[in-house]
């Protein structure tokens, strides 16, 4: 799996970015760094694309299912939840319209996030939105007729399908896989894409894979002025390069653009505003409109970020007010009776490896996460929890409501909560902090 999919992950968690190109006081976007950071998610969708394709009988237009829960031997994704259960296809509507089958899923989890290239929530099919009588949808791309049940028109003619599947315990694994098994996929085969350079490329070459994508996917019409502002360096005409002419404004705006434009994205990715003690996500998280950085960014650290409206994922902030904890506990989070969602929650721990990412971590329970589905949990006589975070068993009662962090070492905490009410999407609602015992 590729370690940017999941996105599937809470890496996109309580980021910010600045709107326009005025990064800071007396700094200024220059128009190739803005063109560099506009192409990253065409870019890292394509790059994700390709490597979910080297699977084993992996292809366009057909489901591959992940079948088992993270736990600390998984390092392939960051951040990976410990919660629902993965299927996911890479589509190709040009050929004609793919058909998606849902099965009955009763009262469980399940969401279906139909992704265009500029990784845009187009869709979310779910329990949510759908409900969980099943059904059939028909997966439309631009300037296709839909003709067929259900049409969901995508805005792009390649698209990502990820599937969410919840898994309440180990026990309810083998329902959840009856469940994934019921999602059907049909529509025309097609061939493999051509390969697209990634993020790492020299900017040339990065450039080139950015307008081939452009070319292939198109844009919105609301884009047309923001590219013509980055003076040709995604769309024609553009001079070929040739190893013997000599070097262009161009190739220099490019060269310079794509170094700030890094230099810009790993300075936001630690730009995290923590209100109460969390980091709560933007309201256009998985649908961008024209916030280009922040799309960048989030393509960078989650790609495949659901919209707020189906998931909110929130960082706390730590002893270090941006995102870690270096004591051994116990620290303590309390929750209320009665949270302000329709789906469910859940705290995840984290050890920090030096690198900025974050995996599960071993302990002696083996519970890598907590929530309103972990067996035994205690409430107190008003229905209220109070979790118990530490390096070491608190011991008598509290042991139910252990989550365990490293033996050493830095962590980070994320807590999960699908389906949130309103009063938690407009900040009526806010968390309490989690507390040093």
């Amino acid at each position: 799996m590729d370690r940017r999919m999941l996105l599937l992950s809470a890496g996109a968690a309580g980021l910010t970015a600045m709107a326009g190109p005025t990064f800071g006081q007396g700094f200024q976007i220059s128009p190739g760094a803005e063109a560099w950071l506009y192409a990253l998610p065409l870019i890292e969708m394509a790059t994700t694309r390709a490597r979910l394709l080297r699977a084993p009988g992996a292809a366009i237009n057909k489901l591959s299912h992940m079948r088992v829960l993270a736990d600390h031997a998984a390092r392939a994704v960051t951040t990976p939840n410990n919660d629902t259960l993965y299927s996911h296809a890479f589509l190709d509507l040009t050929q004609g319209p793919v058909t998606l089958t849902v099965p009955p899923t009763g009262a469980r989890y399940w969401s279906a996030a139909v992704m265009d290239m500029f990784t845009n929530n187009n869709a979310v099919l779910g329990l949510r939105t759908v409900g969980g009588e099943g059904g059939t949808f028909t997966l439309v791309g631009p300037g296709q007729p839909s003709k067929g049940p259900n049409p969901v028109r995508v805005a792009t003619p390649h698209a990502w399908l990820l599937i969410r599947t919840l898994v309440s315990d180990a026990a309810d694994l083998p329902a959840a896989h009856k469940v994934q098994d019921g999602f059907v996929l049909t529509g025309p085969k097609a061939p493999p894409p051509p390969a697209y350079p990634t993020r790492d490329a020299e900017p040339v070459l990065y450039f080139d894979g950015a307008r081939a994508l452009l070319g292939q996917e198109g844009f919105p019409a609301t884009d047309l002025a923001f590219l013509r502002r980055t003076r040709g360096l995604l769309t024609p005409p553009f001079e070929p390069r040739r190893a013997d002419r000599p070097i262009s404004a161009q190739d220099t705006a490019m060269v310079e653009g794509a170094d700030q434009a890094r230099m810009i994205a790993q300075f936001a990715k630690g730009r995290q505003v923590f209100t109460n003690g969390w980091a709560y996500p933007r309201a256009n998280l998985g649908d961008y409109g024209q916030d280009y950085i922040y799309r960048a960014i989030v393509a960078l650290m989650g790609l495949g970020a659901l919209p707020v409206a189906e998931a909110m994922y929130l960082k706390a902030a730590g002893d270090d007010g941006a995102g870690l904890f270096t004591g051994d506990g116990p620290y303590r989070l309390t929750l209320p009776a009665e949270l302000p969602l329709d789906g469910f929650w859940s705290l995840s721990m984290y050890e920090a490896p030096p690198d900025g990412q974050f995996f599960f971590t071993d302990n002696p329970l083996r519970r890598y996460a907590i929530g309103d589905r972990t067996p035994g949990l205690k409430r107190e006589a008003d229905g209220s929890v109070t979790l118990w975070i530490g390096r070491t068993d608190p011991g008598g009662d509290r042991s139910a409501n252990w989550l365990p962090a490293p033996k050493s070492g830095p962590f980070a905490l994320y807590l999960r909560t699908y389906l949130p009410k309103a009063e938690l999407l407009d900040g009526r609602f806010r968390f309490k902090p989690v507390e040093k015992a």
